[in-house]
């Protein structure tokens, strides 16, 4: 099995090999210690840097009660996923799992091609995290250990049927018929974020003319839209193509899927101004053959069974361990 059939949701590093990583230093001996894992400790600046990009986040909330509450559930969350290495790591080490360089050389080389960097380029981000390959290599040494350790305890656990693939293929007919999709174009009114009430009526005014002046006999609403969109399709005559619901915004998206074939909609507001919406046609979702499908389908039913697995696998390496979270 390649370690690339082995990923799952939580344990595979992908970019969080470059933006999670910890940097032990001296000045850590005196640390906060944020929870002790069987005989390893997990210090809370540690904790903090590999919580950074979620905490970031919660800094944006202007609530102070809020903002607490959620930076504790942030620290949390990320504890408990380090705890969970803590504890693979051991597991991994009492099982002798074995990571010879090969495996580290290909994870590094599998993280490149997911996101575009070449050798200099990933030099220079793990620089950025304060980091010497070296030590990057240490880190990606985990994962891929961590890795085959799932491989181990928790693939054979993983039993996809014909029968499961088959029962989600009848999902996705069943969600692609109840989902039709709908070809429509539109017209712009672009109207300010900071703009008056005033200002904003004009706006509709505008777009309620350009709806009129739509609807008269003859009328090209494509050749309409090329001359009087301020929107980005008003190249294309406003054409948005076919979508599903859920693609556009929910006000765009509720009018334009009650209109009829041929039907020009009053002025409706987003974020982005008026709309005027013609709709085309519409169409069932195109449903692709059960052998098209059932590849996707078994890979797909089978991360979701390695993933639920591997967590019932920490769950029974937790059971086990003396865990003590001090914060």
């Amino acid at each position: 099995m390649k370690l690339a059939a082995m990923r799952t949701k939580h344990f595979w590093l992908a970019s969080a090999a470059l933006l999670s990583v910890t940097n032990t230093s001296r000045g850590e001996l005196v640390d906060r210690i944020a929870a002790v894992v069987n005989k390893d400790v997990i210090v809370l600046s540690e904790l903090e840097r590999r919580a950074a990009p979620e905490l970031a986040n919660v800094a944006s909330e202007r609530d102070v009660s809020r903002r607490a509450t959620k930076r504790n559930e942030v620290l949390h969350e990320v504890l408990d996923t380090m705890i969970g290495e803590k504890l693979m790591d051991s597991a991994a080490k009492d099982g002798n799992v074995e990571v010879s360089e090969q495996d580290v050389d290909t994870a590094i080389e599998d993280v490149k091609k997911q996101h575009g960097l070449d050798q200099q380029r990933l030099e220079e981000a793990v620089r950025g995290e304060g980091m010497t390959m070296s030590k990057y290599r240490e880190v990606v040494r985990g994962q891929v250990s961590r890795l085959k350790l799932i491989q181990q305890k928790v693939r054979t656990r993983v039993k996809v049927t014909e029968q499961d693939v088959r029962a989600e293929y009848e999902k996705y007919v069943k969600l692609q018929q109840d989902d039709p999709e709908v070809h429509a174009r539109h017209i712009v009114v672009q109207v300010d974020a900071n703009a008056s009430a005033e200002q904003v009526e004009a706006a509709r005014q505008k777009a309620q003319a350009i709806a009129e002046e739509a609807r008269k006999p003859g009328v090209d609403f494509a050749a309409l839209a090329r001359e009087k969109s301020q929107g980005a399709s008003a190249r294309e005559g406003g054409d948005l193509g076919y979508f599903k619901r859920g693609v556009m915004l929910p006000e765009f998206e509720r009018l334009a899927f009650k209109l009829k074939p041929g039907e020009i909609s009053d002025p409706v507001r987003t974020q982005y101004g008026w709309h005027v919406i013609k709709v085309e046609e519409f169409r069932d979702a195109s449903i692709k053959s059960y052998e098209q499908m059932k590849d996707t389908l078994r890979e797909q039913l089978s991360r979701a069974q390695l993933e639920k697995a591997t967590q019932a696998y920490v769950q029974e390496l937790r059971q086990a361990a003396v865990i003590d979270v001090k914060i």
